[in-house]
């Protein structure tokens, strides 16, 4: 197992709980479920510089201060850029943790099942190559994940975005529901639901229901989003199985030519520079989408002399990851006589309402919109008690959207090893080449322009909005450099996320995913891995693998 992100947690679970003794290697420092939430419980006037970034840290984290969710209570938790450099031959802001646990302490949690309209489309308008499977293959592993992460939210009928398994929602405050009510009155064909988020709303075991503080991203000592530490890797150790050790880089995948299997891995030390080999039946390979790229590209054997797998110059190309509006926000009038219960950590949700039954728009494939609503202060002024006093009252109210819309897959954006620049470590760095092109651009104009008139005609005053388009990686829903498939020439794993040519290493992260739809996609990694990992070891026991 290699990476304990939001997958592969899941694979660590599925493995052991499976029977399998299991090793998982994390590059990333350990951070203890609780305790290693060193900044959770701290109030803002405890922090050195009230949670800003200050110059330094701009310096030190210049790729990740690109991300709106590095701040002053959570930077331990990222990775130093200085110390592992990568070419942008095209700006990719390459967004990593480098923790235990990876991501999914610092996802959104927004968790959405697709639907046949996301596996269908490569085959329909015909970019990219079709899926392997459909919503029917995978709608089993939906439902069986949803059961242990524990996803809030709020069935709705809607074909194109299933209903998942759902905890109690979280409620729509009152401005929220205004928006719900004018916006499905004014805008025929379009919704806006409660937010389908791995956040609890009631108790799990080993795990307590969200108290509302909205401090997520300094990691949960309540256990009450879903986090590899909170979740899959409690359940893994449980078993007995699990064998985990930090602080490893995998370097590359060790390639057996006369079994034609992997055979294992080799490992760096992070502190010490010492070389590891360890030996496994099956690999389960999960850093995330541009490691997990690494790794197989700096497998090189005489079978594989291009990366494991690669014989057919797929591995690394069509790089995806949403683009995001820099979205619109509006005051509004009014309800100055209600508040909300807490800071709930979601919004709302307006679903894709673009090409569905039929192609309406210049551009392929579609968008969702994500948003919120809330009051501000009434004033900050004055001084002493006056400024004090000003600081309770509650303001006007405001809301904004933001949108995350589809990236097609393109041969041209990938990522290729670059053998004249070598890390710390001595290995290879990468040249990312990657940009949105003009299907994007055009989405990405209807996007800001139906926000805009959304939030005007739904009594929005003073409606601002940011025109200003993303850069691939800034949605941190990087994708498809390993992409699934049902032909070896064209593709990389087969419809069980196996490598084609190497059937006991699977890839059950980002990097297997063959489109991008336009809603978060790691429930379906969560999915994914569960399915494939119930194929692993069903075949290792059959003597297959």
């Amino acid at each position: 197992m290699v990476g304990s992100g939001i997958s592969g947690g899941w694979a660590a679970k599925e493995l052991c709980e499976k029977g399998l003794k299991t090793l998982l290697l994390e590059r990333g420092k350990d951070v203890e479920h609780v305790t290693g939430y060193t900044t959770a419980t701290k109030d803002p006037w405890e922090f050195t510089h009230r949670n800003s970034l200050t110059n330094t840290d701009k310096e030190t984290y210049p790729i990740q201060t690109r991300h709106y969710s590095i701040r002053e209570d959570n930077k331990h938790f990222y990775i130093l850029d200085k110390e592992n450099p990568y070419t942008e031959l095209q700006r990719f802001d390459w967004v990593r943790g480098d923790v235990l646990g990876g991501r999914s302490l610092l996802w959104a949690r927004m968790s959405f099942r697709w639907s046949d309209l996301d596996f269908e489309a490569n085959a329909k308008d015909g970019y990219g190559v079709d899926w392997p499977i459909r919503y029917k293959d995978i709608a089993p592993w939906y439902e069986y994940v949803e059961r242990f992460a524990g996803i809030s939210g709020k069935a709705e009928g809607i074909p194109h975005l299933p209903d998942s398994l759902f905890q109690a929602p979280m409620p729509l405050n009152c401005v929220e529901e205004h928006l719900k009510t004018e916006i499905e009155k004014k805008f025929p064909g379009r919704t806006l639901i409660n937010p389908r988020s791995a956040n609890l709303t009631q108790q799990l075991p080993g795990r307590n229901s969200c108290q509302y503080r909205n401090l997520c991203h300094r990691g949960c000592p309540f256990g009450a989003y879903f986090s590899t530490q909170s979740s899959t890797l409690p359940a893994a150790q449980k078993t007995g199985n699990l064998t985990l050790k930090t602080g490893m880089i995998v370097n590359r995948i060790i390639f057996d030519e006369q079994t034609q299997k992997a055979k294992g891995v080799e490992v760096i030390d992070r502190e010490t520079n010492k070389t590891y080999e360890y030996f496994a039946k099956i690999i389960f390979l999960n850093a995330a989408t541009v490691a997990t790229t690494f790794i197989l590209l700096n497998s090189k054997s005489r079978s594989f002399p291009n990366g494991l797998g690669n014989n057919h110059d797929v591995l690394g190309r069509y790089l995806m990851d949403h683009h995001k509006s820099g979205g619109v926000s509006a005051d509004i009038d009014g309800f100055t006589d209600k508040y909300y219960y807490g800071r709930r950590p979601s919004g709302v949700y307006i679903p894709r309402f673009r090409n569905l039954g039929k192609q309406d728009t210049d551009f392929l494939r579609g968008y969702g919109a994500q948003g919120s609503a809330g009051r501000g202060r009434a004033s900050a002024e004055g001084l002493g008690a006056e400024f004090k006093e000003n600081l309770t009252e509650a303001g006007n109210w405001s809301f904004g959207f933001s949108a995350f819309g589809e990236c097609l897959p393109y041969k041209e954006n990938r990522i290729r090893l670059n053998e004249n620049e070598k890390d710390k470590w001595g290995r290879p760095t990468l040249n990312i080449d990657c940009s949105f092109k003009e299907n994007e651009k055009k989405m990405h104009k209807d996007m800001v322009e139906s926000l805009k008139e959304m939030a005007e005609k739904v009594g929005g005053k003073n409606v601002r909005y940011n025109g200003e388009m993303s850069f691939p990686g800034n949605a941190n829903h990087e994708m498809g450099t390993a992409r699934m498939g049902l032909d070896p020439k064209t593709s990389v794993l087969n419809r069980w996320n196996q490598l084609h040519d190497v059937k006991n290493v699977f890839v059950t992260d980002g990097a297997c995913m063959t489109s991008t739809a336009c809603v978060n996609p790691s429930l379906t990694y969560m999915a994914l891995t569960a399915r494939a990992a119930d194929w692993a070891v069903g075949q290792l026991k059959r003597g297959n693998l």
